[in-house]
């Protein structure tokens, strides 16, 4: 197919997510032939730098020959087998790997198919966990207002976002939310610099009152993602599972996009130096190539479940692509890089190079905020920067940085009038320099209308 064709039929036939696709009568979207480390293709030729790591899933780079390789050694011995009465190779090195990296509290391992499936599975073993020790009516959950954690009916019951849910609220259960720790727009009108964590204040009210129906608090540590690249103090996380867990209540994290190295630790937790009952891993997991997803939980809550099967303790939950060989090999394959390339090490010049240089955006009179953490940095533009005030919605200015961004070759899919760059972890410093350089391009004479 040339491009036209392609173009024809994904008119014709297909619908993408999280796209009105009557934008498509006015732009083309993107036609991507092949990736080579930080850049995309489109079928032209032109080459673009993803800034996005492919919706935060990619981390050593488009192509990596190790992970291809991998991949293809696995796929020539086997590529798929139910995981309910078999076990394999792949399965248990990766997990035996990925444990090193871990707080060894956490020690069982359950696999499922993506992001939302790790935290519905999280929701399930804490809601069952409770029933089984005599506690049946803690089977609602607390979360963040501007927090999101999946599209399936369960996670949507959690999410925050209101645009993300808008007519399914009639499928979603009740949960509890906190207000969102927004620097930026505190919602207890502080400022960064003297904040005590004031907007966590609510979580003591909704435990005093509903924690005996409370199964779990679930929260994405500290990065918030598609409530706008929100970054908040490792001391709100401390605080909170303090509370928690002092309130006899669960706590989940969703590292799914904050895992694997992103916030310049391998996982967010170590930040704060606490420890979930669940930790949900997806995206990073196999680097980007294929769709698994961990839940990582403790031995208590595995030995709730461990009984004879009559006594009906079973956890009644699983996937066709469960423990996928394929998924395992590039995920053991991923894990092998950080080893040998010592990708941790080499990431603080990295992270400098990143949130200085961002910072930088703020002589821009339309950037009300620059935030980041580790390999994330983001901007957020608004037509007032004294009153804080953002464009009107229906200007779109992040959508239209994005369209201008392209002929810089940047991909800067936006969150709203959040733009941000979440870049694969093999970037370099001068690619980060390079990246930073376009983006000052793209705003100098930038004016949303």
């Amino acid at each position: 197919m040339d491009r036209d064709e392609i173009l024809a039929v994904d008119r014709e036939m297909l619908w993408h997510p999280y796209t009105q696709m009557k934008d498509f009568e006015a732009i083309d979207p993107l036609v991507v032939e092949r990736g080579e480390g930080v850049f995309l293709y489109d079928i032209d030729g032109r080459r673009y730098y993803d800034t996005i790591s492919s919706w935060w899933c990619n981390l050593h780079g488009h192509s990596n020959p190790r992970v291809n390789e991998a991949i293809s050694r696995q796929l020539a011995m086997l590529e798929h087998v139910h995981f309910a009465g078999t076990t394999h190779r792949p399965a248990a090195e990766l997990v035996k790997r990925l444990s090193r990296y871990l707080p060894p509290q956490l020690r069982r391992f359950f696999f499922s198919d993506n992001g939302s499936t790790a935290i519905e599975v999280a929701m399930k073993m804490s809601v069952q966990f409770w029933h089984l020790s005599g506690k049946g009516a803690k089977c609602r959950f607390i979360s963040l207002e501007r927090g999101y954690h999946g599209d399936t009916i369960g996670t949507m019951s959690l999410g925050g976002v209101p645009d993300f849910s808008g007519p399914f609220a009639c499928l979603k259960q009740d949960s509890f939310k906190l207000p969102a720790p927004y620097c930026y727009r505190c919602p207890a009108g502080q400022e960064r610099s003297d904040c005590d964590v004031e907007c966590l204040a609510p979580l003591d009210g909704i435990l005093e009152r509903h924690g005996r129906e409370v199964a779990a608090v679930v929260l994405e540590p500290m990065l918030m993602g598609a409530g706008g690249m929100l970054t908040y103090p490792a001391e709100y996380l401390r605080r909170l599972v303090n509370k928690a867990r002092s309130a006899g209540v669960h706590v989940i994290f969703d590292e799914i996009a904050t895992g694997f190295g992103r916030t310049g630790k391998m996982f967010a937790l170590e930040h704060a130096g606490v420890v979930p009952d669940f930790l949900c891993l997806s995206k990073g997991l196999t680097a980007g190539y294929l769709p698994i997803a961990l839940t990582v939980t403790t031995e208590e809550v595995f030995e709730a479940f461990y009984a004879d099967y009559s006594e009906g303790k079973t956890f009644f939950h699983g996937h066709t692509f469960t423990g996928s060989l394929l998924g395992c090999a590039a995920g053991i394959a991923s894990l092998e890089i950080f080893e040998s390339d010592r990708v941790l090490e080499t990431l603080p010049e990295k992270v400098e190079a990143l949130q200085t240089g961002a910072r930088e955006l703020l002589e821009f009179d339309i950037v009300g905020d620059v935030r980041g953490i580790g390999m994330v940095a983001a901007f957020e533009l608004v037509e007032n920067r004294e009153e804080k005030r953002p464009f009107p919605a229906a200007i779109r200015a992040g959508w239209q940085l994005y369209l201008k961004g392209l002929s810089e070759g940047l991909i800067l899919r936006p969150l709203g009038d959040v733009n941000y760059l979440l870049l694969p972890l093999c970037v370099t410093v001068e690619q980060i320099g390079d990246i930073l350089e376009r983006v000052k391009r793209v705003m100098a004479d930038f004016r949303p209308c």
